[in-house]
């Protein structure tokens, strides 16, 4: 097997970004999983690049809706799609745990898991308008990757909720030292920031242990779903900080 193939796999099933990985296994997607970090890097060099190019031709709080709008079409909508069939599932399973799998598992948004979305897309534009009147582009880059690092450890430690999902592949392949691999991309697309770093990372770390300790309790494990939740509530996490600091 070639070694590039588990990066491009993540790249793949991560991102919308161009790739060449065909017949995708799910021996493949475990052992892509020490390159989440190394994917989010990725686009998170995309919208740095962007940030680049609007900042000073644009006023920065239209700049950060259209950073937005274009972190939403690389990722294809995936995680945020996960954060509201979690809030809709919470609200609407009532504490009963195989109700909330069956709502997670609707393909329709509720009132709660629409709510979910524009508070979370509102915050991040609202962060991503602070760093790009700082020109902050080191921060751009990095908050990708923290969250997708985030996200590592929840597939490898924690159990899975369900018999099969989306998610059943890369909790099945993953494997303990897939995280210190993870933490050092993930290390390596912070450094520009230097000490700035710290607190953001760790909140968006702490944004995302807190969301799945949280629905472990609830489910008994987790899902694809709660998953893509926690690198959303990461990326909040990271931003709003990186912003306030």
């Amino acid at each position: 097997m070639s070694v590039a193939r588990p990066v491009v796999v993540a790249v793949q099933f991560l991102t919308r970004l161009p790739t060449w990985v065909e017949d995708v296994t799910e021996e493949d997607l475990g052992r892509s999983i020490p390159f989440f970090p190394l994917a989010g890097a990725l686009l998170g060099a995309a919208l740095a690049g962007m940030g680049a190019a609007v900042a000073g031709r644009v006023s920065p709080p239209l700049g950060a809706v259209l950073l937005v709008a274009a972190h939403a079409f690389l990722t294809g909508g995936l995680h945020l799609d996960g954060l509201a069939d979690v809030f809709d599932g919470l609200s609407g399973g009532a504490g009963n745990r195989a109700r909330t799998l069956e709502i997670m598992k609707d393909s329709r948004i509720g009132a709660h898991g629409a709510t979910a979305l524009v508070l979370a897309l509102l915050l991040k534009a609202a962060a991503l308008a602070t760093l790009l009147g700082r020109r902050d582009l080191f921060a751009l880059l990095a908050f990708p990757a923290v969250a997708r690092f985030a996200v590592v450890p929840l597939v490898v430690w924690f159990p899975y909720a369900r018999p099969e999902g989306l998610g059943k592949p890369f909790h099945g392949g993953g494997r303990g030292w897939h995280v210190p691999v993870a933490a050092v991309f993930a290390a390596a697309a912070v450094a520009g920031m230097g000490a700035h770093a710290v607190v953001p990372a760790v909140a968006g770390l702490l944004a995302a242990g807190a969301a799945a300790a949280a629905m472990q309790r609830r489910l008994g494990g987790l899902t694809g779903d709660v998953y893509g939740a926690c690198i959303e509530l990461a990326e909040v996490g990271f931003l709003v900080a990186a912003a306030a600091g």
